[in-house]
């Protein structure tokens, strides 16, 4: 999908985490530069006050998270994986596209580091971009049979104990049938963008964007077959905290949102009705993000074109 036509007046909302210094350094390049060419930006009002930013011709501030981005043709987040998990939660039911200027860690979410910003802002003006609809999940609790709580993830939803010194029995079901039942220490289910992140660090694969599946992991189960499963993008999957737990579970979305889940608790996972959307203006391929943001060894790799023409060299009279 391409970048959006130009409208009347181009807005983009920008969030950051503006407790880090270099955080809000880049948040006031974006809205001096992009209020520059003529493009709006909207703030959180918190956010505002935190960059010393005053509400003019060239921006907007907002009282309300909810709607932040309604009528955005972007979202840009300044920060972390954690800052681009909160806009996918902000920007959920708008589906407003989001690009991630990573200020962490790894950032595998994001589509630029502190040194792309120029680049970006100028990406940004000229609407240089495509997006890419991400898989998410959407996650229902039950107890007694009633639903008692519905939200979304975009990385994973993950069913664990709520107390180190007891294991959680659990029995896993796909499409309505029984697989197996743990003692462990919980189940993550993932999605393709989420493989890189809690699914990762629990053994289970990694998953390349582009690919629709969902990933389910037992964590330290105490059983013969406790391996991490892929199983189909419209699979519904569901764990049941057995009714004989002596302590009660937690569910997790995406480490932001959580339940707590008493013996008998039902959590259903299936693929979700919405998208995230990610905002792509660099295109490398997912084996080269996989390697910068991992470190990953390459040294030695000489790739088909080299081994062609040494190839051929060899070959010659």
């Amino acid at each position: 999908m391409t970048g959006p036509a130009t409208s009347t007046q181009r807005r983009v909302l920008v969030l950051a985490h503006t407790r880090r210094d270099e955080a809000r350094d880049v948040a006031r390049a974006f809205v001096d530069k992009l209020g520059g060419h003529g493009i709006v930006v909207r703030l959180l009002r918190p956010e505002a006050e935190a960059l010393g930013v005053v509400e003019d011709a060239a921006v907007e501030v907002t009282d309300s998270e909810s709607d932040a981005s309604r009528g955005c043709e972007l979202t840009v987040v300044i920060g972390g994986d954690g800052s681009i998990l909160r806009a996918a939660e902000l920007t959920h039911a708008s589906m407003t596209p989001v690009l991630g200027v990573n200020l962490g860690h790894v950032g595998f979410l994001a589509e630029a580091e502190q040194d792309d910003v120029a680049a970006t802002i100028d990406a940004i003006v000229r609407q240089d971009y495509t997006t890419e609809d991400r898989l998410t999940l959407d996650v229902r609790a039950y107890v007694g049979g009633r639903q008692v709580y519905e939200t979304f993830a975009l990385n994973e939803a993950s069913v664990e104990k709520a107390a180190r010194e007891r294991m959680l029995e659990v029995v896993l079901e796909i499409d309505g049938r029984p697989l197996s039942r743990w003692g462990c220490d919980g189940v993550v289910c993932a999605t393709p963008t989420g493989s890189t992140a809690y699914n990762f660090s629990a053994g289970g694969p990694v998953v390349w964007p582009q690919v629709e599946a969902l990933c389910v992991v037992p964590l330290s189960a105490h059983a013969l077959f406790a391996r991490p499963m892929v199983v189909a993008p419209d699979a519904l999957i569901a764990v049941e905290v057995l009714e004989g737990n002596q302590g009660s579970g937690v569910l997790w979305c995406d480490g932001r949102r959580s339940l707590d889940l008493p013996p008998g608790a039902r959590i259903e996972v299936r693929r979700g009705q919405r998208p995230v959307r990610l905002v792509r203006w660099q295109h490398e391929p997912f084996a080269d993000r996989l390697v910068a943001k991992f470190g990953l060894p390459v040294e030695g790799w000489r790739g088909a074109a080299e081994r062609r023409q040494a190839r051929a060299q060899e070959e010659a009279p």
